[in-house]
């Protein structure tokens, strides 16, 4: 993928999330927290999952949610 305006001397790892991840951990965050998102935060949340799981054990992530779910209630997001 080329990402013309990344400055790759910035990056140092990447983390792969599946769709299905995404979409799991979207639904999560509206039945669990009542967080009504989409599927790039929950592609966030799986990715700080995993991030937890190993690499940063123990710690504690913040992250954006960046969009609401409204958009995407005629995709298979919220069946």
């Amino acid at each position: 993928m080329d990402l013309p305006l990344l400055d790759k001397n910035f990056v140092t790892d990447f983390i792969h999330v599946t769709d299905e991840e995404a979409i799991q951990d979207a639904r999560e965050l509206a039945r669990k927290e009542g967080i009504f998102a989409e599927f790039s935060s929950g592609a966030n949340v799986a990715a700080a999952l995993q991030l937890l799981k190993w690499k940063e054990k123990g710690a504690n992530i913040a992250l954006t949610i960046n969009d609401s779910g409204l958009k995407y209630l005629s995709t298979d997001l919220y069946e």
